[in-house]
């Protein structure tokens, strides 16, 4: 079965937003895991606009299933990630400004980079993973980094699922076999949601874990947190 790892970051905007600790983030984390989550992600900006780097230090403690830490590599993220020790850190090339994850990384242009943060990661016992597109080229440049994973960011297939769910699946059904066969584990997020995820998870074999915020988050408004978190993970089954 695909793991289901729930990202908080959209709790933490709403503490925000007004202030104090509602809702409390924490809480929230170690509901999520009680209702069966296998996972919690966080995605830590500078700004600190939702998860606050201090939130990443208190939940560390308290996790019973796998961590999550999600950010652009900058040294603050690095320095957070390695005295932290989640079980996972994904890389995404998000510069500091943008509204959420836009791209996968070129592998080729950032390979170095790449390659000696992966490293350093590897050397604490932390299981990385990096933000890929479907190239092809990509993938296979992301194996020479020393990379654990790949993170197949999903947003094209969200946008044509409706279109012809068929070829907007294909591509990934394609890349996930070459990192597959170059001895890469895949993971995958971005836009998947209670319509799409279903055929996705169907159709991509060897899918490790898929990471989930918004759209889980905005369901759970409808359908409370526990429900909702069930009804993810049957589609996972």
């Amino acid at each position: 079965m695909t793991k289901l790892s729930v990202n908080i970051n959209k709790i933490a905007t709403l503490r925000n937003a007004r202030g104090g600790n509602i809702p409390d983030v924490l809480k929230v984390a170690l509901d999520c895991e009680r209702f069966g989550a296998q996972g919690i992600t966080v995605h830590p900006r500078p700004d600190e606009r939702h998860i606050r780097y201090q939130d990443v230090l208190d939940l560390k403690p308290i996790l019973t299933t796998e961590f999550n830490i999600e950010g652009y590599p900058t040294k603050d993220f690095i320095d957070l990630v390695l005295s932290v020790k989640p079980a996972q850190v994904t890389l995404v090339p998000d510069p500091p400004d943008v509204l959420t994850s836009n791209a996968g990384w070129d592998t080729v242009k950032n390979k170095s980079f790449l390659k000696e943060i992966i490293s350093d990661f590897k050397k604490a016992g932390i299981r990385t993973s990096i933000f890929v597109d479907t190239e092809t080229i990509n993938i296979i440049n992301a194996v020479e980094t020393g990379t654990h994973r790949v993170e197949l960011y999903t947003e094209p297939y969200a946008d044509n699922y409706h279109k012809n769910r068929e070829l907007a699946v294909k591509p990934f059904i394609e890349a996930a076999k070459i990192a597959i066969d170059n001895g890469l584990e895949i993971n995958a997020g971005h836009d998947l949601n209670l319509d799409n995820l279903k055929y996705f998870n169907q159709n991509v074999k060897d899918l490790s874990e898929v990471s989930i915020g918004h759209a889980l988050i905005a369901d759970a408004l409808y359908f409370g947190l526990d429900n909702t978190i069930k009804m993810y993970l049957r589609l996972l089954q």
